[in-house]
């Protein structure tokens, strides 16, 4: 959505990409902690995820022409 490597999620959120690499292949859950640092990193790219009721995740996005090779 946003053309982001694991190494550019894990600079914006502030955690190691080996973290975003193994969440990503089902090695592990996140704590608490490091799931807020990645949720509020999407937000500031312009992703905002939306929890249903029924347990399903959708998102919203706002993203700039520059966000993934566009002209700005």
């Amino acid at each position: 959505m946003i053309c982001w490597t694991q190494e550019n999620l894990a600079e914006a959120a502030g955690v190691s990409r080996s973290t975003i690499k193994d969440f990503e292949a089902g090695r592990h859950d996140l704590q608490r902690a490091t799931e807020s640092q990645i949720l509020s990193a999407l937000r500031d790219a312009g992703i905002n995820l939306i929890w249903r009721e029924d347990g399903t995740v959708g998102a919203t996005i706002r993203l700039s022409p520059a966000s993934c090779g566009g002209s700005s």
